[in-house]
């Protein structure tokens, strides 16, 4: 504001300048500074980067990718991570007798067990003056397994906690969805070893604060109870170490998605008198059970199951075919636990009795929103089932209702696709199977996860935590796409499906570009 004002009087104004003195060594033109010498000059005089380190030797683990923090701490970081440059630099010594200005990793090749690092690095030197310089620190590899990786080697079943999952029930598609879970969340990452058995898997970890963590895991995303116990393995008495192996049990709730459950009394009458005649919807850490004549519904968690702990009246392997006749809607929709019902009135018959009989079945059904006259429905055939359910017996002059209808059925659709490759698929654990163990049968278990594979696609909820990917082997044929809109099976769209990354592939890509 004065320089304005000035230049309004007309007054004459000097510019300041910065004067320039000659560098007492090279006698070049330089700016003024406290040691009266030039960059060149000051560096060639003295280095502040003697004393610091410019090679360094640090342990790697190659089975685990892990590196050593002395004195018995293993930090896990990857190749030019934020994490592996922090480990480099604390690997330093007298790094605190300079200010560390910057740090940035040099390329090499990732063979070479070399990983270099720039540092740039500040210090007040003669009369005030701060030099600025830059130098790199070579860090040298070596090879060495950590503790718990070396027991592995030695003796793979060297295991010190285990984890054993198990349902009691006649199929395996809990697990197969509990599999895709745990492989979203690398809850498994741990374990050494991974077994299947008769009825369920059993998780061997090296560490009981692994199998722990993997409990608590599968505690979260079903309805579980579980106990632990653990064995003395060795004992010394001169330092009075103790060696244990620990087992934790874990116990799955025996109930499934779409088993038809009769609740206890004393459970209906907590619940509202809900029931007791019951649909399964939904089975996370808890589980959902819906009444297909009211649409009343209620949730169960692990704690209130297991106080009572009752079993499926049927199971999803003994749903019998229906053809729907006619369907008459008696209620809006109604909105369960984000799934959507509308209450209706329909007439079915048995797919079995076609040419037999003329047996027609009028029931009340949840499925109103997608049922129409001539579709095919899966349900529960109460007519000529024989249920010897305790519980069922103790409702005296209660009327069971013939037929209770569960899911369309798209089966007649799915004959006519037959064989051809879905655009999607899963991953699965490195699990060990033993095929000659008793009850080991593989075209059960085959079919057991081709119907849990039309479950994902049947139902968007159901896969809505799991982690689906492109099948690159799939090509689509001209008949898939003049397949008319009626005759449309259920599919996972695209923009549902993760690209599978292969390591390989990807390195290949880098080797052709690199040619070019």
């Amino acid at each position: 504001m004065n320089s304005a004002m000035e230049q309004d009087s007309g007054m004459f104004t000097v510019q300041s300048t910065i004067g320039s003195v000659l560098c007492c060594k090279c006698g070049i033109l330089m700016q003024p500074n406290a040691a009266n010498m030039c960059a060149k000059c000051l560096r060639s005089e003295i280095d502040i980067t003697e004393g610091l380190q410019k090679s360094v030797t640090i342990i790697h683990c190659p089975e685990c990718d892990t590196y050593l923090q002395p004195p018995r701490t293993w930090i896990k970081a990857n190749l030019e991570s934020k994490e592996l440059l922090t480990f480099c630099v604390k690997k330093l010594k007298n790094l605190n007798t300079v200010r560390l200005v910057h740090a940035e990793f040099i390329w090499t090749e990732p063979h070479s067990k070399r990983i270099k690092v720039k540092l740039k690095v500040q210090k007040e030197v003669l009369n005030g003056a701060v030099l600025e310089q830059a130098f790199t620190v070579e860090y040298t590899v070596l090879d060495q397994m950590c503790d718990s990786c070396s027991r592995v080697q030695a003796n793979p079943d060297q295991w010190v906690a285990a984890v054993q999952l198990r349902q009691h029930v006649s199929h395996r598609r809990t697990f197969f969805y509990l599999e895709q879970l745990i492989l979203k969340h690398d809850a498994a990452k741990h374990a050494i070893r991974i077994q299947q058995m008769d009825q369920g898997i059993d998780f061997f970890f090296g560490k009981r604060s692994h199998a722990l963590k993997f409990v608590d895991f599968v505690g979260k995303v079903s309805p579980v109870r579980s106990r632990n116990d653990k064995q003395l393995v060795s004992f010394d008495s001169k330092s009075n170490d103790y060696n244990y192996k620990y087992t934790f049990s874990v116990e799955i709730s025996p109930v499934c998605r779409e088993d038809l459950i009769c609740l206890p009394p004393k459970l209906v009458n907590s619940l509202g008198n809900l029931g007791p005649i019951v649909l399964c919807t939904k089975v996370t850490n808890s589980i959902a059970l819906l009444d297909p004549f009211t649409l009343r519904h209620c949730f169960l968690d692990a704690d209130q199951y297991w106080r009572t702990s009752f079993k499926a009246l049927l199971s999803s392997r003994q749903l019998v075919e229906y053809v729907v006749l006619d369907v008459e809607p008696v209620s809006s929709e109604v909105t369960v636990g984000g799934s959507r019902y509308i209450l209706a009135d329909a007439q079915v018959a048995r797919v079995s009795d076609f040419g037999k009989n003329d047996t027609i079945f009028n029931v009340r059904t949840h499925l109103g929103h997608i049922l129409n006259p001539g579709d095919n429905a899966l349900g529960y055939d109460l007519y000529s089932a024989n249920s010897n359910d305790i519980e069922l017996d103790k409702y005296k002059g209660f009327s069971i209702p013939d037929v209770i209808l569960v899911k369309k059925s798209y089966e007649e659709r799915r004959q006519k696709k037959r064989g051809k490759a879905r655009t999607w698929k899963l991953k699965s654990l490195n699990m060990e199977v033993d095929s000659t163990a008793r009850g080991y049968n593989e075209e059960k278990i085959s079919s057991e996860y081709e119907q849990f594979l039309r479950d994902l696609e049947e139902n968007p909820d159901m896969r809505f935590n799991l982690s689906l990917y492109r099948n690159k082997e799939y090509q689509p044929s001209e008949m898939a796409s003049s397949v008319a809109d009626g005759d449309e099976l259920p599919s996972i769209p695209l923009d549902e499906l993760l690209a599978d990354l292969d390591l390989s592939d990807v390195e290949s890509n880098d080797d052709d570009s690199m040619a070019e």
